[in-house]
């Protein structure tokens, strides 16, 4: 897994033209997301910044594995 990269403004225009290529993308930031996670929680401390980062990724990742699953059922947001 490469380490995280910015999507592009060029990649957010591809992605709201091809379904394939933004399910890619999703899958590919919710693997960077969830690899980012299991970093943090090793030095997680309950209440502490990095407990706080961690429950932000949870909901980040279950909004990112929703997209995922809907697929082509319904277009992307504007």
């Amino acid at each position: 897994m490469s380490p995280f990269s910015p999507v592009t403004d060029a990649d957010l225009r591809r992605a709201r033209m091809d379904p394939a290529f933004r399910q890619r993308l999703l899958e590919q930031n919710l693997e960077a997301l969830l690899a980012g996670m299991k970093r943090l929680r090793g030095g997680a401390a309950p209440g502490g910044a990095d407990a706080r980062q961690l429950r932000e990724g949870v909901t980040l990742a279950v909004r990112l594995a929703e997209l995922i699953q809907q697929g082509d059922h319904q277009s992307p947001p504007p």
